[in-house]
C-alpha cells in the first residue's frame, strides 16, 4: 500500500510539473525564436535600404554595417545585384542562387525566412529581403535592384534552449524527488494505523490474546481499532472462560473415572466366580476407553483454546526427550525407534510449549500400536529453506487413500492406525496443535510399506545457543 500511495503522489506531482512546466518551455523556446527572426530580419531590411539608396554613402555604410555584423553575431551578410547598371556594388559575398532568392529578385515575396528545419530550427537562419531603388516618394519605392541575404547559425539558439529545457528537467527531477521523499514519510504516516493493526492481527493469530492496537489515526481507523480492541477483549474472556472450564472438567471427569476403575479392580480381586469376573473386566476396559476419551476431548479443548503463542523453541531437544520416554515402551515389543536427520540443536522451530510434546507423544503412540513386534520406527528431522519436515515412519500395514481422506476427524478409529481400542482423537489433536503453531500435517506412504506421518513446522529465523 505504500508503494501505490508513493507512486500515485509522484504521478500526481509528475503530471502538475508537466502542466505547468511544459507549456512554460515552449512559449520561452517560441519568444526565442520569434526574437532571433525579427532580429535579423530587421537588420536585413536595414542594409536593404542602404543598398537601394544606390550612393557611395550608403554603399560605403553598408559595407561597414554588413562586416560590424559580421564581426559581432553568428551572422554572415550577402549582397546579391540584379540590376548590371546600379552603382552600389559592395566588396560582400553574393548568395549562392536558390528559389527564395529568385522569387525575391522577381518581387515574387516581400521577404523569406527559412529556419533550415520543420522542427524547431537547422543550422542556419536564413533570411532573404528584397533592396529596392530609392525614389522621390521615399526610401525603399522603386523597382527591385538587389537582395540582401544574412546566414545566421544558430548554434547560440541552440545552446539557449539545452539551457532552458534543460533547467526545467533538472528543477522536474529535483521536484520529483523531494515528492518522492515527502510521498514516503506521507504514505507511512497514513499507513501506521493499519500496520498496528495487522501486528495486533498477527500476535492474535499467533495466539497471544492480550494484544491491543493502539486508538490512532484518522477517524476510520480508530474506530476499527476500537471495535477490533473490543472484540479481542471479548474473545480473551471467552477463552478465559474456556480454560476455567476445561480445568473443572479435568478435575471432575477424571476423578470419578479413576474411583470407579479401583472399585472394579477391587470386585474383580474378591469375586471366584469367572462369569462375573470377565464382566468386571468388560467393564473396566470401558472405563479405561472412556478415560482415553475424556483425556483426548481434554487435549483437544485445550488445544483449540490456543492459549499460548508460539516461541522459538529447541526441536532437537523436544525430539530427544520424547523418544527418550517411548523407548521403553518399544523395546518391550522389541521395537526400535531410530532418529535420521542433519537437524542439530541449533534448530529453532516456532511452536507453543507443550504442543509439540503431544503431537509426538500421539504420533509415536499410534506407530507403536500398529509396528509389528522386531520393527523400525523412524523418526526423521529435515530443514528445507524456511521450514523444517519432521516425518515418523512406521512398518505398519499402513492406510488406503479413503482412510488417509479421513484420518483427521474426530472419532474415527482405523483399523491400520489406531485400532479397535483408540478414541479416534490422536490425529485430530495433532492436526490441531500443527495448525494452530503455523504449520501442516499429511499422511503419506513410508518407503517399504507402512505409515509416514508428514509434520511441516516454522523455522524460526534466531539461531539456538
Amino acid at each position: 500500500m505504500n508503494r501505490q500511495l508513493i507512486r500515485s503522489y509522484i504521478l500526481l506531482v509528475a503530471i502538475a510539473i508537466a502542466l505547468f512546466t511544459v507549456p512554460v518551455a515552449f512559449t520561452l523556446t517560441k519568444q526565442l525564436r520569434d526574437d532571433t527572426r525579427e532580429s535579423v530580419l530587421r537588420e536585413a531590411k536595414t542594409m536593404g535600404l542602404l543598398l537601394g539608396n544606390g550612393n557611395p554613402a550608403s554603399c560605403q555604410a553598408l559595407t561597414e554595417m554588413a562586416k560590424a555584423y559580421d564581426d559581432e553575431t553568428p551572422g554572415e551578410v550577402q549582397v546579391a545585384v540584379s540590376d548590371t547598371s546600379w552603382a552600389c556594388r559592395p566588396d560582400l559575398p553574393e548568395p549562392a542562387p536558390d528559389p527564395d532568392l529568385t522569387d525575391v529578385l522577381q518581387q515574387k515575396q516581400r521577404e523569406t525566412v527559412d529556419w533550415g528545419s520543420d522542427f524547431i530550427w537547422g543550422r542556419h537562419l536564413v533570411v532573404t529581403v528584397p533592396a529596392r531603388q530609392s525614389t522621390a516618394q521615399g526610401a525603399g519605392t522603386g523597382p527591385v535592384v538587389g537582395a540582401v541575404r544574412i546566414e545566421y547559425s544558430t548554434k547560440e539558439l541552440t545552446n539557449r534552449l539545452w539551457t532552458i529545457w534543460g533547467f526545467r528537467a533538472g528543477l522536474a527531477v529535483a521536484v520529483l524527488g523531494a515528492a518522492a521523499a515527502i510521498g514516503a514519510f506521507a504514505a507511512r504516516r497514513i499507513t501506521a494505523p493499519l500496520r498496528q493493526l495487522n501486528d495486533m492481527a498477527s500476535k492474535f493469530s499467533d495466539g497471544d490474546l492480550t494484544a491491543r492496537s493502539p486508538v490512532t489515526g484518522p477517524p476510520e481507523t480508530q474506530t476499527l481499532a476500537r471495535t477490533l480492541n473490543q472484540g479481542a477483549e471479548r474473545l480473551d474472556t471467552l477463552v478465559a472462560s474456556q480454560r476455567i472450564f476445561v480445568a473443572d472438567a479435568s478435575h471432575q471427569l477424571r476423578t470419578p473415572l479413576t474411583a470407579l476403575r479401583l472399585s472394579l479392580d477391587n470386585i474383580a480381586d474378591g469375586v471366584d466366580d469367572e462369569f462375573v469376573r470377565e464382566d468386571v473386566e468388560q467393564a473396566t476396559a470401558e472405563v479405561v476407553r472412556m478415560s482415553r476419551l475424556v483425556n483426548g476431548l481434554l487435549v483437544l479443548a485445550r488445544a483449540e483454546a490456543k492459549v499460548t503463542a508460539a516461541e522459538p523453541l529447541p526441536l532437537r531437544d523436544i525430539v530427544d526427550e520424547r523418544l527418550t520416554v517411548w523407548r521403553p515402551a518399544a523395546d518391550e515389543r522389541g521395537v526400535t525407534i531410530a532418529l535420521r536427520g542433519s537437524a542439530d540443536g541449533r534448530l529453532l522451530v516456532l511452536t507453543s510449549p507443550g504442543h509439540l510434546d503431544q503431537v509426538l507423544d500421539n504420533v509415536l503412540s499410534n506407530a507403536l500400536e500398529v509396528s509389528p513386534d522386531g520393527g523400525t520406527i523412524t523418526v526423521r528431522v529435515e530443514p528445507r529453506g524456511d521450514e523444517v519436515i519432521l516425518s515418523v515412519d512406521d512398518e505398519g500395514p499402513g492406510m488406503s487413500d479413503a482412510e488417509k481422506s479421513r484420518a483427521f476427524d474426530r472419532f474415527w478409529r482405523g483399523q491400520g492406525l489406531t485400532g479397535r481400542s483408540g478414541s479416534g482423537l490422536g490425529l485430530a489433536v495433532v492436526k490441531q496443535l500443527v495448525t494452530d503453531d503455523g504449520g501442516t500435517v499429511a499422511l503419506g506412504d513410508a518407503p517399504g510399506g507402512g505409515l509416514s506421518v508428514g509434520i511441516s513446522l516454522r523455522a524460526s529465523t534466531r539461531s539456538g545457543g
